[in-house]
């Protein structure tokens, strides 16, 4: 459980959830819980879920995946195969009220069977689909359309990105759920199933970010474009020392400030009249796109990239140097250092390194990070803590192999 006791970096002190969980999503979603102060139970089979040994790996052969999602929170594992294990699972969630769950429905542990006996549960499941069919980010994003707009103009197969958008996405609707069903079981007593689908959560995005309205609206589909903005002017320029800079506009301001920053204020002039064209208009600069970085290529071309930020320092310009996570780790984590966000963690069977901690800024405050349980680390304390076990029954329940 995390260490943080102050009220006011901690406002969720007091909640109690078991999480039931595997992969991104459920346990991102019991972890941001955690951060804010609730005392987060991660229940899993004996020896591990399926993502206990997930990669990336430490050089000790420790999970970093399962490490960096679990952060803060307090394990126990149970032979969740016997009937013994489940009533015990069950008896927490009863104890505790709150339940985070993406596993496969188990005996004793629906929804209908806990609210039978605590009526006013709370109870979150994260499903693939809603009928019940499995589906995991890869899947999703699959038949959402997205990997067909997603690399370069001219390639005819899908283009996967690494990011898990839709866990991560899912993961905090799951946190915002509990806490909505929360409020209204203080305000009226009531408990309630909260069911999220992986795949709605990644139709409603790209619907809301107007996808597929678009698509239903042109005939003609969107197009690869690169790393080109859609819509507007935005592209990655490569630097005199061979880096590569992205840079983008959003707004007039930030047009003139890039055309005044390179230099080539009266040469764009020109270029609009020539067309004509009005540079002002993000749909004229994203149609001419490839005049524009034509002219601009040479200016970043000149320069080497800490020349080229000095350039566009100060500007409303938006930018940034590409990096890899090993620039970012160079030098003794020399980038990560100057993160604010960023601490000190030693993680157990992994080592001291950099972690984040709480992005939320609680009065100007963030909760430091947390180190993830060994597997089974709380066990006897939350069965002691939750249902009042004694020694006794806690040591016959290791013996005949039902808890570890």
């Amino acid at each position: 459980m995390t260490d943080v006791t102050d009220e006011e970096i901690a406002p969720l002190a007091g909640m109690r959830v078991i999480e039931l969980s595997s992969f991104v999503a459920a346990p991102l979603g019991g972890m941001t819980l955690a951060q804010l102060g609730a005392d987060v139970v991660r229940v899993d089979p004996l020896g591990g879920g399926p993502d206990a040994r997930r990669w990336p790996l430490a050089p000790s052969g420790r999970s970093l995946y399962w490490a960096g999602l679990n952060k803060g929170k307090r394990s126990v594992t149970v032979d969740l195969r016997s009937a013994r294990g489940r009533e015990l699972v069950a008896a927490m969630a009863v104890a505790a009220g709150t339940v985070l769950t993406n596993a496969p429905p188990r005996a004793g542990l629906s929804y209908e069977e806990l609210a039978e006996r605590r009526p006013d549960l709370v109870y979150a499941r994260l499903l693939g689909h809603r009928d019940g069919r499995p589906a995991v980010d890869y899947t999703v994003n699959a038949g959402l359309g997205l990997p067909y707009v997603t690399g370069p103009a001219g390639h005819d197969g899908p283009v996967n990105h690494v990011l898990p958008a839709w866990d991560v996405a899912c993961g905090l609707y799951l946190a915002v759920g509990l806490l909505a069903a929360e409020r209204r079981r203080a305000a009226t007593g009531r408990g309630r199933r909260i069911d999220l689908a992986l795949h709605d959560v990644a139709l409603a995005t790209a619907g809301n970010l107007g996808f597929l309205a678009e698509a239903q609206l042109h005939a003609a589909g969107r197009p690869r474009i690169g790393n080109d903005l859609y819509g507007d002017f935005g592209r990655d320029f490569g630097t005199a020392d061979g880096r590569r800079l992205m840079v983008l506009v959003l707004t007039e301001r930030h047009w003139r400030d890039l055309v005044a920053a390179t230099g080539l204020t009266r040469v764009v002039s020109a270029l609009e009249q020539a067309l004509p064209a009005d540079f002002r208009s993000e749909s004229d600069r994203y149609a001419h796109r490839e005049a524009l970085a034509g002219l601009l290529a040479p200016w970043f071309a000149a320069r080497t990239a800490a020349q080229a930020e000095e350039g566009l320092q100060g500007t409303s310009v938006l930018w940034s140097r590409y990096r890899t996570f090993e620039d970012l780790a160079a030098g003794g984590a020399a980038a990560l250092r100057g993160e604010p966000l960023m601490a000190p963690l030693d993680q157990p069977g992994v080592g001291p390194h950099l972690a984040p901690g709480g992005p939320l800024l609680l009065d100007g405050r963030q909760v430091p990070p947390s180190p993830a349980p060994e597997l089974g680390e709380h066990t006897d304390e939350v069965l002691a803590d939750l249902l009042s076990l004694s020694p006794p029954e806690l040591a016959s329940l290791h013996a005949d192999g039902v808890v570890a």
